[in-house]
């Protein structure tokens, strides 16, 4: 609604803004057409009034010049005196009296006022009248006439003022059609053509807008199918270790070692399906989550030092040693992120190496600067990655051909894919290489530096 509060028409403020300036100096100009055509009004008979003053002061007449006493709106009074102050001529109508002040004068006579001119010359003194009254009406005809191009231009200019905005606005409320018109799944950017400079970047961002949010429905959809395919077999699995459990397959009396056995195996099956699904709801919440640029600056040490004191059971049960590197910065690594979203990566990047690493093993954490940018690396004792591999092993619920025969079975192949989401919403770059200095995997995550 636009009435609304917050909520106001660009067209209608425009229109409103424009009208109103057109207004405010069409009443301007209005008002000073007026007045000046009052002034030159007046002017103008004042100059009339002296120009007749002398064509009468040759000398004496009796009859009039032509147009003096017989113009009902624009009556001249006349009088005439000799040099000797005698009243040679006085008009029929006139009331003014015996005595005159040189050139211009106003004078009330019973009740009505007069404009007067008077002019004196050796033969005789000549004095013109004229009513106040018919002046000023004869001046506010031509004042009205003068203003009246005025009046009549100010509405048409408003209407064509109208017509240009609406043109104007006419690409931006065909945008707003498509856009009104279109389905629910249609994320086709909008058609750019005929659109002012001004709105363009708006549709190009809405563009932006349709084609990231396609790009996260698709992952939407990819991600559903690969998590329900990925959850089928352990699932399937489950169910068949729980009926093997309630049904023994020999048809003989349960054995107590082997149902033993078999409930192991179905708390590691419900273990790895709980892991699974942890992953699977870690994976969804990075990539759908918003940039962390909003989020804040982050102390990489602190993450570090979370991420390790998590993980440090787990390394140490498994006959891992688990630090940080001899390199590595004492003082604060400052990056632009979300804090635990840092220590996801980290933990990820710790349970990964902890599961590849035989033991005896060792994974060591750098935290350094390099040029500005902030590197975390973590790095291994483990067998690494085949360098054929290093590209796909990001992709869900990819796992390496080696993870087999490592004892691994048990992975999701998400770890890496977690890793990736959060580096790209941090805008940090990832690598794969052979550690040289432990001999398995090296993973390289590099921070931009803060502020771009």
């Amino acid at each position: 609604m636009i009435g609304a509060p917050g909520h106001h028409s660009l067209r209608q403020r425009l229109l409103l803004l424009l009208l109103a300036t057109i207004a405010l100096f069409a009443t301007a100009q209005g008002i000073g057409a007026y007045r000046g055509a009052l002034q030159q009004a007046d002017a103008m008979f004042d100059y009339h009034l002296q120009q007749m003053a002398h064509s009468m002061r040759s000398g004496y007449l009796r009859q009039l010049p032509p147009g003096v006493d017989n113009d009902d709106d624009l009556e001249f009074l006349v009088q005439i005196w000799g040099a000797d102050g005698v009243r040679l001529f006085r008009s029929p109508r006139s009331l003014l009296p015996q005595s005159a002040v040189l050139g211009f004068s106003d004078l009330t006579v019973q009740g009505n006022a007069y404009r007067v001119y008077t002019l004196q010359t050796p033969l005789q003194t000549v004095q013109i009248a004229q009513d106040v009254s018919a002046r000023d009406a004869r001046a506010r005809a031509l004042a009205v006439r003068a203003v009246l191009p005025v009046a009549l231009m100010a509405p048409l200019l408003m209407l064509v003022v109208g017509w240009v905005v609406s043109r104007s606005l006419a690409p931006v409320e065909r945008a707003r059609r498509q856009v009104a018109a279109r389905a629910a799944d249609d994320l086709s950017p909008l058609a750019e053509g005929g659109l002012p400079d001004e709105v363009r970047p708006l549709v190009q961002e809405l563009n932006g807008l349709f084609a990231r949010v396609r790009d996260a429905f698709e992952a939407q959809q990819n991600f559903v199918a690969d998590a329900a395919h990925e959850l089928r077999s352990p699932l399937a699995a489950l169910k068949l270790q729980a009926q093997a459990l309630r049904h023994p397959a020999s048809g003989l009396p349960p054995d107590p070692v082997a149902q033993e056995a078999a409930v192991a195996r179905l708390n590691q099956g419900i273990d790895r399906a709980i892991r699974m699904v942890e992953q699977l709801l870690a994976l969804a919440r990075a990539e759908g989550t918003e940039p962390p640029g909003a989020s804040g600056p982050v102390d990489l040490q602190q993450v570090v030092r979370l991420a390790v004191g998590d993980a440090l059971p787990l390394a140490q049960a498994a006959g891992i040693d688990l630090g940080m590197g001899p390199q590595a910065l004492t003082g604060a690594a400052a990056v632009q992120g979300d804090s635990e979203a840092l220590r996801m990566l980290l933990r990820n990047l710790i349970d990964n190496a902890i599961k590849y690493t035989p033991a005896p093993g060792q994974i060591d954490i750098d935290l350094r600067q390099d040029g500005g940018a902030t590197l975390l690396t973590v790095e291994d004792s483990g067998p690494g990655i085949a360098p054929t591999d290093r590209d796909r092993v990001f992709d869900r619920f990819y796992r390496a051909a080696d993870a087999a025969s490592l004892g691994t079975a048990g992975g999701s192949g998400l770890g890496l894919a977690i890793v990736r989401a959060i580096a790209q919403r941090h805008g940090a770059g990832l690598r794969l290489d052979s550690s040289r200095r432990l001999g398995g995997l090296l993973v390289e995550v590099r921070f931009p530096p803060r502020g771009t």
